[in-house]
């Protein structure tokens, strides 16, 4: 399956001719965060399937106006497509107004989701907005990565996680990283197009659409 996955700048040119989407052909797209309730409303509209999302540190507004159209993920396991989405919006906590989490925090929260997920079929792809600790984080406090996304990468071995958070433009960012367990970690600034093939589950699991 093919993921069109969006981060933290909307680009005008993505949404300014409907066969620009349409040429990419998504199967689903996923926003890691940080970007306008109207540009994912208008994203969904052109590509006509499924956008899931996960809330960045500066997406306040969305418990005002959540993107219509789209699939929250934060905290959920989704199924789209025969392929299973888990999603852990906000970046580690670095002042009262932004969505964040501390460490332990964020720990707390991504290994009861992951142990939901493992117990409905696992999960294909990792969705956040921060990055992993030490895989496209950096040493400021604003823009380091949790330590607990390892956790899941250990236990669940999803194919891909892509995330945002930390610019491309703020230089010497790597777009893509290989975690030892085989996990692709991709850096969603802007946009990325990644295949993605779902493991095949028992019969019994394929069914499943939320956890």
């Amino acid at each position: 399956m093919r993921v069109l996955a969006l981060a933290d700048e909307p680009e005008e040119h993505l949404i300014a001719d409907p066969v620009v989407i349409r040429s990419i052909a998504p199967d689903v797209i996923v926003s890691c965060g940080d970007l306008p309730a109207a540009y994912l409303e208008h994203v969904v509209t052109l590509a006509n399937v499924p956008l899931l999302y996960v809330p960045g540190n500066h997406d306040a507004d969305y418990r005002r106006h959540a993107p219509e159209g789209c699939i929250d993920i934060d905290g959920r396991v989704v199924e789209v497509c025969g392929a299973r989405f888990m999603g852990l919006g906000g970046s580690m906590r670095y002042n009262d107004r932004i969505g964040g989490y501390t460490e332990p925090e964020m720990y707390w929260r991504c290994i009861r989701l992951t142990l939901r997920a493992r117990a409905t079929g696992g999960a294909d792809v990792l969705v956040t907005h921060a990055p992993l600790m030490g895989y496209g984080d950096l040493d400021d406090l604003p823009h380091r990565g949790f330590e607990a996304f390892g956790t899941a990468i250990d236990m669940l071995h999803p194919a891909l996680m892509v995330h945002g958070h930390v610019h491309l433009n703020y230089g010497r960012i790597e777009r893509e990283r290989e975690h030892p367990t085989g996990t692709r970690i991709v850096n969603a600034f802007r946009h990325v197009v990644e295949e993605v093939t779902p493991r095949v589950r028992p019969r019994a699991a394929q069914g499943v659409s939320t956890a």
